[in-house]
């Protein structure tokens, strides 16, 4: 049996919160007999601190640098984690992303993993070691030191539990699974036992944070089964797993908020073929992640087109659309919204199921903005104002307290 167990910054932040991870590896290898891949994240707070380091010399440091910089944090992680094992008599080594065989492109700050030559790793397990892994980061094969984009150990992980054909991925964070919204908002918020990659996938990508949504779409491709568990309790967490191992499958499993969200109107676009495609391609070209998109009916040869976008990359937007001035009578911005989801599988085959949301909003006097479905999703931008009342609506009206 094999495991690969991920902790991240919370829980290696300190060396006292280290000793407690290594006390959690021992128990791991006490009750599964098995062997074991530990991948660690930099401790809390170690990452900004080497940011604000590159950032009082240069408001756009070199990013090879910037990825030398920040892949020390989880190198100096991982080795700590590797002598605290050994002083209680566990046979441990650690390893870089280079030494764990994590290949990757040649790009810096947000490199996608190409393979893993998991050669040496097998060599370390069946040697008896535990083999501590530097997450977030891997070499190039031209030789490049890269990391993986923020929250890149659990990428990490799950990539290194399909590479190595792991029986389980342990996903170690300060919290103690999946919940059905975020508790801080809904007292009330229920953990998840059991959720399909879809549906976590889903929640990942429309505001829960605790876990990276590459991971979970990479676990799904590779079938890594994924526990999200908490490093400071004995909870069994939640399993994230394929649809066809989950028994009864709730028509709604979580609601999930993004308060990261801006919303781009232009209004009067020319209405010719292809003004969309061109709009669009601009944004993509820049990198700017584009989520909900509305197209009106065209009237007069005018059309109105209103789209999302992270807050985060309205600047970038405003300057990518500046060529389009002339096309458009107004490109305005809007940044006091936020995105409510609803996810489950069993919208699949239950009708009704917006209807439900919709109305429970109408009945708190919350207008929604726009609208997005998916087969097992409903997303609502509404005014940030009535975010948290909409989660916790939403929460009540499907019962998920029960």
């Amino acid at each position: 049996m094999l495991i690969v167990q991920k902790y991240g910054g919370t829980s290696m932040g300190g060396c006292e919160r280290i000793e407690n991870v290594a006390q959690r590896v021992i128990q791991a290898l006490d009750h599964h007999k098995c062997g074991l891949v530990v991948v660690v994240s930099a401790m809390s707070g170690q990452t900004d601190t080497l940011l604000e380091y590159a950032h009082f010399f240069s408001s756009l440091p070199n990013t090879r640098e910037v990825d030398m910089l920040l892949s020390s944090g989880e190198r100096v992680s991982s080795a700590l984690l590797a002598i605290a094992l050994e002083s209680k008599g566990i046979k441990a080594i650690s390893l870089s992303g280079r030494g764990a065989g994590i290949i990757t492109e040649n790009t810096h700050t947000k490199a996608r993993i190409k393979y893993i030559d998991t050669n040496h790793i097998q060599k370390l397990l069946q040697e008896g070691y535990v083999v501590v892994v530097a997450g977030f980061q891997g070499i190039s094969e031209e030789g490049e030191v890269t990391t993986l984009g923020r929250g890149g150990s659990d990428l990490s992980a799950v990539a290194l539990a399909g590479a190595l054909h792991a029986d389980l991925c342990e996903i170690y964070t300060d919290v103690d699974g999946i919940y059905t919204t975020d508790p801080r908002i809904e007292s009330k918020a229920k953990k998840i036992d059991k959720i399909s990659y879809d549906e976590m996938l889903e929640l990942a990508s429309m505001g829960a944070k605790v876990l990276l949504n590459r991971s979970v779409e990479l676990a799904k491709k590779l079938k890594v089964k994924l526990v999200s568990r908490s490093s400071f309790s004995a909870s069994e967490g939640t399993l994230i797993t394929d649809e066809e191992d989950i028994m009864e499958k709730p028509i709604v499993s979580g609601v999930a908020l993004d308060k990261n969200q801006a919303r781009v109107s232009i209004a009067d676009v020319l209405d010719r073929p292809g003004i969309a495609a061109e709009i669009f391609s601009t944004l993509a070209e820049a990198n700017i992640n584009v989520d909900m998109i509305v197209q009106t009916i065209g009237r007069d040869g005018k059309t109105d087109i209103d789209f999302t976008i992270p807050q985060t990359e309205v600047e970038l937007a405003k300057k990518v659309l500046e060529c389009f001035k002339n096309d458009v009578q107004s490109i305005e911005y809007d940044c006091d919204i936020a995105k409510v989801s609803i996810v489950g599988v069993g919208m699949k085959s239950h009708s009704g199921v917006a209807s439900i949301a919709f109305k429970a909003m109408a009945k708190e006097n919350i207008n929604i903005m726009m609208i997005a479905t998916s087969e097992i999703k409903i997303s609502m931008i509404v005014n940030i104002k009535y975010a948290e009342l909409a989660v916790r609506t939403l929460h009540d009206v499907y019962a998920l307290d029960k």
